[in-house]
Formats: C-alpha cells, sequence, structure tokens
C-alpha cells in the first residue's frame, strides 16, 4: 500500500519528523511510505489555486497518487501548525484530491497529552467537505513525554508504544485496505 506521510512541523530535529521516519522504516515490508515535504509550499492564495507552483502540483499529485494519508502532528497552541493547515487548504481546491481517501493520525509531543487537542482539530479538519477523508477510527496514537520515549536516533524505546504501534499499523492495512479506491 502506498502512503504519504505529511508531518506538521518543519523543524529539522521534530519528534513528529522522527516518528513518521520510524513508521516508514519499521513497517517497510507492509507499508511503501514517503514523506512529503510541506516547507516549499506557499501560502495557499485563491488568486494562484488554478495556476499553483510547482511545488503544490507535486505535492497534489503524490497526495493524489497515494492510497492512503499518515497526518504525523505536533500541538502548537491546542491546535494544529499552520503550515499543516496550509498544506490542507492547497489540498481541499480544485482538485480535491483527498475526497474519500483514507487516512490515520499520529502526534507525539514532549507534554503528556501527546497532541490530543491538535488531533482533535485535525479530524475536524478532514471531515469538512473539501477534504471528506475517512479516518481510522479507535486507534488514536498520543506518544506523550516523547523524549523518554524515543532514542536520539528516532527510535521508539518504550516497549509498550512499539506493541501498540504494530497493533495500529495492523489495524490501518485492514481497514484502509478495504477503502482503497
Amino acid at each position: 500500500m502506498k502512503v504519504v506521510a505529511i508531518v506538521g512541523s518543519i523543524r529539522k530535529e521534530s519528534y513528529n519528523l522522527k516518528l513518521a521516519k520510524y513508521i516508514q522504516d519499521k513497517y517497510k515490508e507492509q507499508l511503501d511510505i514517503e514523506i512529503l515535504n510541506i516547507r516549499d509550499l506557499p501560502h495557499y492564495d485563491q488568486d494562484i489555486e488554478l495556476n499553483p507552483s510547482e511545488q503544490v502540483r507535486e505535492f497534489k499529485n503524490k497526495v493524489a497518487e497515494a492510497d492512503a494519508v499518515l497526518w504525523v502532528t505536533p500541538e502548537y497552541n491546542y491546535s494544529i501548525p499552520g503550515v499543516l493547515k496550509n498544506a490542507i487548504d492547497w489540498l481541499s481546491r480544485v482538485e480535491k484530491v483527498m475526497i474519500g481517501k483514507p487516512s490515520w493520525i499520529m502526534g507525539a509531543t514532549m507534554g503528556t497529552l501527546g497532541t490530543v487537542r491538535a488531533q482533535q482539530h485535525l479530524r475536524d479538519i478532514l471531515f469538512c467537505p473539501g477534504v471528506g477523508s475517512p479516518l481510522l477510527p479507535g486507534n488514536e496514537v498520543y506518544i506523550g513525554v516523547v523524549h523518554e520515549k524515543m532514542d536520539e536516533n528516532g527510535n521508539i524505546t518504550h516497549e509498550p508504544t512499539v506493541k501498540f504501534l504494530d497493533t495500529v499499523v495492523h489495524n490501518f492495512i485492514d481497514w484502509a485496505s478495504k477503502r482503497v479506491r
């Protein structure tokens, strides 16, 4: 199954980017995951949506060609980062490449709540008419206190978290494979 991962943090040492890379590597036999770069996307602008930049066209094409999307988000001020919202705004306009495409969400933070609020906002956005992406139900991945569960190389070292991720990945593959269009 071809999956694109969209990470809401553009920081080079982001725990969420490390989490996406961990998922990409650990489950490479089951999922073909490409982590997309949202750093270079221009601000969404309706004036240019019919003639977007090459970065926007390439980004939208990769999402359109994927079977599913993995969203990995930090939490900024109780919500998703602006760069992530900007990426979604581009995906929701003109071709609307997300409609019907299966999604799942993960998030990691040094705090205890593990991006709960950001993920709730992201769910609301993913359900809006321009996006319309079905989400894997009941398999929320909130990794709190991530700095104590991940080593310096980005490997999850907390065994209960690893086992939970194994379960969620299995559940996602089973669920999404029935929905891939």
